[in-house]
């Protein structure tokens, strides 16, 4: 117990300054959206953290590590270039919650960012457990979750891709991607997301205590489903593109992947 919570204790520290950096970046640029950026980036470091304090078998840390790294890496990269390299306006869902908070903007979006490194210090009990994880050689569990990972990564790539081409082109400023996953599921990127994080969870079950892990598949899939993911995103889609989002939502799968429907 004395070694997790010095990781746990280093990890969230580590978390607390990088987000309160990347706060007093938000306030400079005027962009709040630089949270999105240390969320994957944040995983990233922690990671490294548990890689390096953990004292599991090294191959299984590796590996690990390679894992977190590697999906938060590409995560942070993306987000840097869609939401902050390109010059865009500020996300539409910090400048309704700024307008909705109306006043104390900079402490309340301090508070946000803080809480942000707290979430990912709980999100990581995946990687906690595998890191501390002593058995020898892998088990076809370990081997099933990362290949739910890597279809998970697969597959956000391929929507982030699609999503980020349709974007570019300027005829379709205005209209609603429908572009291979995005004609299948509103949200494709969200849904590949949890599929990540259920690899996660399937990979660290034989390491002490990993059935506690499933608890971040849970809230991961909770917190896209129903707080800041699909819920700000399909506010802030209707309010740019009104009727022709309304369609959208009529005949396409908010998460799952799956057939169109017929609209009536």
């Amino acid at each position: 117990m004395e070694l997790i919570l010095q990781m746990t204790l280093t990890a969230l520290g580590i978390l607390v300054v990088m987000m309160t950096t990347l706060w007093w970046i938000g306030i400079k640029i005027g962009n709040a959206a630089v949270v999105d950026v240390g969320w994957g980036g944040g995983f990233a470091m922690l990671v490294l953290v548990y890689f390096f304090l953990g004292d599991g078998l090294f191959d299984r840390r590796l590996l690990m590590a390679g894992m977190g790294v590697f999906w938060g890496v590409r995560l942070s990269a993306h987000l840097l270039v869609d939401r902050i390299l390109a010059k865009k306006p500020e996300d539409g869902r910090y400048a309704e919650i700024r307008r909705k908070w109306k006043t104390g903007i900079n402490l309340k979006m301090f508070l946000f960012y803080q809480f942000q490194a707290l979430l990912i210090v709980v999100l990581s009990l995946p990687f906690l457990f595998m890191a501390l994880n002593q058995d020898a050689g892998f088990t076809w569990m370990e081997w099933a979750g990362f290949a739910i990972w890597g279809i998970g990564v697969i597959g956000e790539s391929v929507a982030d891709a699609q999503l980020r081409r349709f974007k570019k082109d300027p005829a379709n400023q205005g209209t609603v991607c429908q572009d291979g996953l995005w004609n299948y599921s509103r949200h494709p990127n969200y849904f590949f997301e949890c599929v990540i994080w259920i690899g996660y969870c399937v990979a660290a079950l034989p390491s002490p205590y990993g059935w506690a892990s499933f608890n971040s598949a849970l809230i991961m899939a909770y917190i896209l489903t129903s707080v800041t993911g699909i819920p700000m995103t399909e506010e802030q889609a209707v309010r740019t593109k009104g009727d022709a989002y309304r369609a959208y939502q009529r005949t396409t799968s908010p998460f799952i992947p799956w057939f169109k429907r017929v609209d009536r």
